[in-house]
């Protein structure tokens, strides 16, 4: 086996292992606190404005003429 695949590996299970600590961090302490409510409606605007903007780009006109999609 070549040396590298268990340092690969390795390198997979700690950003895993951050990326669940962050979202761990994160859910807990926007639920917690004084601002639970503006934290809440601030990622809702959030989410929405992403998802408007993604389905206004994905309808252009110059986006659907692209010889590549």
């Amino acid at each position: 086996m070549h040396w590298t695949k268990p340092l690969g590996l390795l390198g997979v299970a700690v950003l895993a292992a951050l990326t669940v600590g962050a979202l761990v961090a994160f859910v807990t302490q926007t639920l917690t606190g004084d601002a639970v409510t503006a934290s809440i409606a601030s990622i809702a605007l959030l989410v929405v404005a992403t998802a408007g903007l993604a389905h206004v780009g994905g309808r252009s006109k110059r986006w659907r003429q692209n010889p590549y999609w």
